[in-house]
């Protein structure tokens, strides 16, 4: 098995000490050091821990070996692309966890900045957590199985307003949706 942690770790952008302080109860970054690094076992225990902490489910703190995983090899900077230390496992956004489920919204025809085969993977809110939307694109249920998508443009009241990415579109209003996506992630082919 491979242990996943740092990588994941890395990918939410904290430290050891950061990892250390969010556990239930905290510890000492040199705990998850060693954790990280196989010094120290990882028991079910540790796992449960770490990953309440890490916001992921605990089984996706470990792999198995024999599987092939896509790995980070570099980073790209203002000069140039650089290759890391080591190469990292690249964690999809579904093990990130979060708070609020994902869903996914697939292009089929090219609309505003999103083109065909494009994915737009989008985390569900509260309608109450509406105002963190604002300006963002949103995928938003309506009546009858349907939904509206564009920019979040204005929310008054159990009101939304979202503005399609076409030229020319009109303004969509829904009345109390259950929930609101925001956009998370692009997912594009080259």
């Amino acid at each position: 098995m491979i242990n996943r942690i740092r990588d994941i770790r890395k990918e939410k952008g904290l430290t050891l000490a950061d990892l250390a302080a969010a556990c239930d109860p905290p510890t000492t970054a040199q705990t998850i050091g060693r954790l990280e690094t196989g010094m120290r076992n990882l028991s079910t225990k540790w796992m449960d821990r770490i990953g309440n902490a890490l916001g992921v489910d605990p089984e996706t703190l470990v792999r198995s070996d024999k599987s092939q995983h896509p790995q980070v090899v570099a980073t790209l900077g203002a000069s140039g692309a650089e290759a890391l230390p080591r190469p990292r496992d690249a964690i999809p956004p579904t093990e990130l966890g979060g708070d609020a489920p994902l869903v996914v919204l697939a292009v089929e025809a090219s609309a505003g900045p999103y083109l065909a085969g494009d994915q737009l993977w989008m985390r569900q809110l509260d309608p109450e957590e509406a105002p963190r939307a604002i300006n963002r694109d949103v995928l938003v249920p309506r009546k009858g199985g349907r939904f509206a998508f564009g920019r979040l443009i204005d929310r008054q009241g159990s009101l939304v307003g979202i503005l399609p990415p076409g030229a020319g579109q009109k303004q969509q209003v829904v009345e109390s949706p259950p929930w609101i996506a925001v956009a998370e992630m692009l997912v594009r082919r080259l």
